[in-house]
């Protein structure tokens, strides 16, 4: 059964005349892992400030179990905070470095250690504890301050962009041991980033904020800021031309296309966008029956491991993108300005109105 948690009920924060966080109204049930993804600047960061009692909200409040913890200093939360960093102490080793927070508490010298160790163990740094924090590697850093923020067995873990200064073949590899901690600990877990992959991989839920604003907590693109900045999704301005019982008919540069019908239809005459993941859309060598067929030349490719992407020129200037694996481009042969029919099933779009 779930067990809400954490709420932020309306919260705002203001620097000055300039606007952080405005209006920002989010649950957390106990045992979450949330993910808050946006641009640069768009707040998502001071909002976990005032989570772990960095900055004081403007307006609105923030309730921990029922209870209204505006004021409450930070060490008082439960909810130690893994910059972006790390902000390990230079001056301590590792070992000091994860007792800590144990011995702000007042944890005696033995029992310290002896649970400082059980963490190091458990993240597979046991050998480094007489080690200066100046002389691990980036992996290493990290253990060391998740090690240090959990020690204290909290029921909330803050990170803050926790995996941003990671070489990339790292950052996969920590991406699983944090889902790993996360499942074993049963804690609840929120992390900063602005990297999609890192969000859905990782998180059950994801909210994504955009001027200070929660755009949504879903998967599916409720506006045009979200359609763009989430996923590799083509939008296609068109207006609604037909209507009938399988969908809608779109007029659009590119042609008639056709959607199928979700919710209340627009009416005709209806200005539109239509969102195409890119992964939703083949490449033929020519045209077939049924779904969308848009005849292009293939403008450039874009490898990421084994995925490509395929950026598409369209008859009229425009541009479509698809995801494909680097086995099918090979299949294909594919060459910079070969024409191709890019295909998609109306199943595979859905409308933001404009």
């Amino acid at each position: 059964m779930s067990v809400l948690m954490l709420e932020l009920d309306r919260l705002a924060k203001h620097f000055g005349r300039q606007v952080a966080v405005a209006d920002v109204s989010l649950s957390v049930e106990k045992g979450e892992f949330v993910a808050l993804m946006g641009p640069s600047g768009c707040g998502k960061t001071t909002l976990l400030r005032m989570v772990a009692g960095l900055d004081q909200p403007t307006a609105g409040e923030i309730r921990l179990w029922g209870r209204r913890i505006n004021e409450d200093e930070p060490w008082r939360r439960d909810a130690p905070l893994v910059w972006q960093n790390y902000a390990l102490f230079p001056f301590l080793n590792v070992r000091k470095n994860i007792e800590f927070g144990l011995k702000q508490r007042g944890v005696p010298a033995a029992a310290r250690r002896k649970k400082a160790a059980e963490w190091m163990e458990r993240f597979g740094i046991g050998a480094l504890g007489e080690r200066s924090t100046t002389q691990l590697s980036g992996g290493q850093r990290q253990r060391v301050a998740l090690a240090r923020a959990l020690v204290t067995e909290p029921e909330m873990l803050l990170l803050d962009e926790p995996l941003s200064a990671l070489d990339p073949h790292l950052k996969v590899r920590m991406q699983s041991e944090l889902v790993r901690l996360h499942r074993e600990l049963g804690i609840t877990f929120i992390c900063v980033t602005h990297s999609q992959s890192e969000a859905f991989a990782m998180a059950s839920r994801v909210a994504i904020l955009n001027d200070g604003r929660v755009q949504q907590v879903d998967r599916r693109s409720a506006n045009r800021f979200v359609a763009e900045f989430v996923g590799c999704n083509n939008i296609i301005a068109g207006t609604v031309s037909k209507i009938d019982s399988t969908g809608l008919v779109l007029a659009s540069a590119l042609g008639e296309i056709r959607t199928a019908a979700t919710g209340a239809a627009p009416a005709r005459g209806t200005p539109v966008s239509l969102i195409v993941p890119a992964d939703r859309i083949e490449l033929l060598a020519a045209p077939q029956s049924g779904g969308n067929e848009i005849a292009a030349r293939v403008a450039t490719l874009e490898f990421v491991g084994s995925i490509v992407t395929v950026f598409l020129e369209t008859v009229d200037g425009g541009e479509l993108r698809t995801q494909r694996s680097l086995q099918d481009i090979e299949r294909m042969a594919l060459a910079l300005g070969q024409p191709v029919v890019a295909r998609w099933s109306p199943a595979d779009g859905y409308l933001l109105e404009i």
